[in-house]
């Protein structure tokens, strides 16, 4: 799985009329469940202790997390992965074996490669730190699993794809909390050393009060749909949307949520994770999508309570303009995101020439050494919001309708099947969505 840009841990209030988790059943869900599964606060604080890892999605992106994993402490071991298909696993151990620094970290025997759909439940079941990097659609699940199990957690981004399932990852992180379980997400710019002085800065005022914030991700196709006439023959419905994950809206989210979706984590990390009030939406697909029903372009609009807004411009097509930045306008001066790093401009003038980092690696070494500490990072609360932020702006696109806060949040338009028979499990094939027909179905 591709990873694209994103960002760093800073804390948000959240709107009183919309604290989901101190008013809603969710919550009492939660603390029940936690109740049933004792926390192990501190079980990893004598540095000398093996922390063991297991993978469950043996991508590119999952092979990533496990490489940036065993080097974030010296004491960690690989010892388990899971993957619906061994060629990824094989793959990947054969690439983690090439990195001299790591390779004598990676032990895992034969009978703990796990390969199947429930092959999450086996990895989870044999290890202490837990890596989430299978399509999106999974995560809920997949979360749910490992905190119930008390395990310590990297989650991918995003961390669900539909309403019910950020909803559930809600739930998950309460648990986690009331737990004293890690949870770090991967939205990898979030500890990006540069970004963090950036907004540290804004969040401060050195931009005076921000009116406006303008994102863009737009990039060539992540993963082509390939034609129709490829398909294995035999091959289940359910199997083939897997092996071409990122073109069904159920498993990626939409190219807005799964790669874009970094973008809109830097438009709620400029309000500090406040999330927005409501969005409308423009979008469709124009090129044509092979049997895929993902939209290839979309761009939404944000607005804050506070009546400042967001705009956000996503598209996903081979030979176009490619820009991935940022622009902030404030009362009193601006500042940018782009490739010449990030800056401000105004009243105030300031360019970040601190030192640089590797944000990916980053966030495992401050994730592991929390662990150790006793201090677990739990990244849950803003991980969740950028998830449904996102979420919002495809339903607005997707519908033509405008969408609140609170219409995404309690959503009961449930787009992930339920997994009931293994990869003959019947999964419905929704066309691709026509705003202003198909209403709030999508």
């Amino acid at each position: 799985m591709q990873r694209g840009p994103s960002q760093q841990p800073t804390s948000g209030t959240s709107h009183p009329r919309r604290d989901f988790l101190k008013t809603g059943a969710t919550a009492m869900s939660a603390t029940a469940l936690a109740a049933t599964f004792p926390a192990r606060a501190g079980a990893f604080v004598d540095g000398s202790e093996i922390l063991r890892v297991g993978l469950v999605g043996c991508g590119g992106r999952g092979t990533g997390a496990a490489r940036e994993a065993l080097k974030a402490d010296p004491y960690t071991r690989l010892v388990a992965m899971g993957d619906v298909f061994r060629s990824q696993i094989d793959t990947s151990i054969n690439a983690l074996n090439t990195v001299e620094e790591i390779a004598d970290h990676v032990a895992v025997e034969e009978d703990y490669k796990f390969i199947g759909l429930d092959a999450f439940q086996k990895v989870i079941d044999n290890v202490d730190v837990v890596l989430l990097a299978t399509p999106p659609g999974f995560r809920p699940v997949h979360l749910r699993a490992a905190v119930e199990a008390g395990k310590q957690i990297f989650t991918e981004k995003p961390m669900a794809t539909d309403a019910p399932g950020v909803r559930s990852v809600i739930e998950s992180v309460e648990i986690a909390r009331q737990k004293n379980l890690g949870l770090c997400a991967g939205f990898c710019w979030r500890y990006d050393y540069a970004r963090r002085a950036l907004f540290e800065k804004l969040h401060a005022g050195a931009i005076g009060d921000i009116l406006a914030v303008y994102g863009t991700y737009l990039t060539g196709p992540v993963k082509p749909m390939p034609p129709a006439d490829t398909r294995p023959p035999g091959i289940s419905d359910l199997e083939w949307m897997v092996r071409n994950w990122y073109n069904f809206t159920w498993l990626s989210g939409d190219g807005l949520v799964e790669q874009a979706v970094h973008t809109v984590d830097w438009l709620a990390w400029s309000h500090q994770d406040n999330p927005p009030a409501s969005c409308t939406a423009v979008g469709g697909r124009q090129i044509p999508a092979n049997g895929g029903n993902i939209f290839d372009h979309i761009e939404v609009n944000y607005v804050w309570e506070d009546e400042t807004r967001g705009f956000l411009a996503q598209r996903q097509m081979d030979g176009c303009y490619s820009e991935n930045r940022l622009y902030v306008l404030g009362t009193k001066g601006k500042a940018e995101i782009g490739p010449r790093g990030v800056s401000i401009s105004g009243e105030e003038t300031w360019r970040y020439k601190g030192p640089s980092n590797n944000m990916y690696q980053t966030e495992h070494d401050e994730f592991f050494l929390s662990i150790r500490d006793g201090k677990p990072i739990n990244d849950g609360d803003r991980m969740w919001k950028s998830t449904l932020m996102g979420i919002m702006g495809r339903m607005a696109g997707y519908t033509g309708q405008q969408v609140t806060w609170d219409d995404a949040l309690n959503s009961e338009v449930s787009l992930v099947p339920e997994i009931t028979n293994g990869w003959d499990t019947p999964v419905e094939f929704r066309p691709i969505a026509r705003p202003g027909v198909d209403g709030r179905t999508v």
